[in-house]
């Protein structure tokens, strides 16, 4: 019987942002200064090279049998419930000879909380000796997640919120979300500014930077410059945080031991969660083979990597010479996932069929403090 070999694989979601996919391939990077005598390789599902499958490519060239394959995201939305485990279950299917063992999302996790924590600290010690010193008492957190059209992620988002707020003691916490989902971060920077805070610190709930962090921070101007007198602080993301490096090893070690569990229990794939109940078994599917790879080898554009996709307009590359590649947009209110295999089951997924697969509608796609707000401000 072959000896099994194990790879590690982090699966990413891919940014325009080419600072954004430095970072992530620190994370990878990280990972294997921890696993030295263990292949790691990682991927994206798009806007970025390597994908996933050119990833798991590398670890069979170098003859891994057993890939513990770990999604490099904060929570389980559709990316992490559907289209990289529809990725995966294409890949093993095509290659018999390895075996993909799918992990969890990093999730609410108390190693997650106090990275954020320090985080925020450092962004308040910082302000303290530019400004003058405020009290926390007099000070409004406001988290800002991702956004998704699965409640169970958004929610996660507001307990992230809350622990942060009652673990460290804020005057007040909120919580926003960069797309998809309300309230959106002007309008929920917004509605913060009337409470009556002398500061208010804005912590981007992200693992990377890109074009979403960049838009967090600028909606965060516009707001101040109509509020001088409240001092709003940019805290800085997740990035590598060692506390972030040691929850993606606690991932690795759960898939390697077979209890890495997501939680069903509130997966509007599996039950019925209000207002989400058309959901209820949808099948599983990735809607990113398309565009996999798309928005990569533009490492030389003219944002010099700090990439806030202005330069991927069609009439901008025309003007400077750069190939132009659509881009897949995640800003509409549509459901990205329909998943509901979260223990990687197999199955047979033609990668040449037509894009007309069916979007189940976001129930609150026209709430007034939701994507279609973000309008004004772009």
């Amino acid at each position: 019987m072959k000896q099994e070999k194990i790879g590690i694989m982090v699966c990413g979601h891919g940014s325009r942002n080419q600072n954004a996919a430095r970072e992530f391939a620190k994370v990878a990077e990280g990972l294997k200064a921890r696993y030295e005598s263990t292949p790691v390789e990682y991927g994206y599902l798009e806007f970025c090279n390597p994908v996933i499958h050119s990833g798991l490519d590398r670890l069979r060239e170098q003859g891994v049998t057993r890939v513990l394959a770990v999604p490099g995201m904060l929570f389980a939305a559709g990316h992490a419930k559907n289209d990289i485990p529809s990725v995966l279950n294409t890949y093993q299917a095509a290659h018999h000879d390895i075996q993909i063992d799918y992990g969890r999302e990093l999730g609410v996790d108390l190693k997650m909380i106090r990275a954020a924590g320090e985080r925020i600290r450092e962004a308040i010690e910082a302000a303290d000796e530019e400004k003058e010193s405020i009290p926390l008492h007099q000070t409004l957190l406001m988290v800002v997640g991702r956004g998704a059209s699965d409640p169970d992620a958004n929610s996660n988002v507001a307990k992230v919120m809350r622990m942060l707020w009652e673990g460290m003691g804020f005057g007040w916490g909120e919580t926003c979300y960069s797309g998809v989902t309300f309230p959106l971060v002007e309008p929920g920077l917004r509605h913060a500014a009337k409470l009556g805070y002398r500061r208010i610190v804005v912590f981007p709930y992200f693992l990377f930077t890109g074009v979403l962090v960049k838009r967090i921070y600028s909606y965060t101007d516009v707001v101040a410059a109509d509020h001088p007198e409240i001092d709003f602080v940019k805290a800085d993301y997740l990035n590598d945080h060692q506390l972030v490096l040691d929850t993606f090893e606690d991932r690795v070690e759960e898939t390697r031991a077979g209890q890495a569990v997501m939680n069903c229990q509130m997966c509007k794939y599996r039950e019925q969660v209000l207002g989400f109940e058309a959901e209820v078994g949808a099948a599983q599917e990735s809607h990113h083979h398309h565009v996999e790879g798309i928005g990569g080898g533009l490492e030389n554009c003219p944002c010099e990597g700090d990439c806030d996709a202005s330069c991927r307009d069609e009439d901008f590359c025309r003007k400077h010479g750069l190939p132009f590649t659509p881009l897949h947009n995640h800003d509409h209110a549509h459901d990205h996932g329909h998943s509901h295999g979260h223990h990687h089951h197999h199955h047979d997924h033609d990668h040449d069929h037509h894009h007309d697969h069916h979007h189940h509608p976001y129930p609150h796609a026209d709430h007034p403090h939701g994507p279609k707000s973000m309008e004004r401000g772009k």
